[in-house]
C-alpha cells in the first residue's frame, strides 16, 4: 500500500464517524503548493463555502501557498465565511493527514475566527 492509499484509508473512517453524526463538516486537503479547505453540509452534498491558499485576495498577501503561514491565513478567512453564513460548530476532517505544521496551524486559525470544533 502506497502513501496516498493509506492515508485515504485513516479518512475514511473518520468520515464515516461525522457522516453517523450528521454534522457539518471542515475538510481540508494539502498539496506541496497549496492547502485547501471547504466546509461541506451535514448530508455531504454541497460545499456551503471554501477557502484556499490560491484565491486571487490570499495570493498578494502569500509568498508561498505551502506554508504554516498561508494555511493559517486560510483558516482565518473561512471561519469569516462561515460566521457569515451562521455556521459556528463543524466537524473537523482532516482528510487521513496528521495534526501537525499546516493542517495544525490552520485548524488552529479557524478556532480563533470562532469556529468550535
Amino acid at each position: 500500500m502506497n502513501t496516498k492509499q493509506t492515508r485515504i484509508r485513516r479518512a475514511r473512517k473518520t468520515r464515516a464517524k461525522i457522516a453517523a453524526v450528521k454534522a457539518i463538516r471542515l475538510t481540508i486537503h494539502r498539496t506541496n503548493s497549496h492547502i485547501y479547505a471547504q466546509i461541506i453540509s451535514a448530508d455531504g452534498g454541497t460545499v456551503m463555502t471554501s477557502a484556499s491558499s490560491n484565491d486571487k485576495d490570499l495570493r498578494g498577501q502569500l509568498a508561498n501557498g505551502g506554508n504554516a503561514a498561508a494555511a493559517a491565513l486560510v483558516g482565518k478567512r473561512l471561519a469569516e465565511k462561515a460566521k457569515g453564513l451562521g455556521i459556528e460548530k463543524v466537524a473537523f476532517d482532516r482528510s487521513g493527514f496528521k495534526f501537525h505544521g499546516r493542517v495544525k496551524a490552520l485548524a488552529e486559525a479557524a478556532r480563533e475566527g470562532g469556529l468550535a470544533f
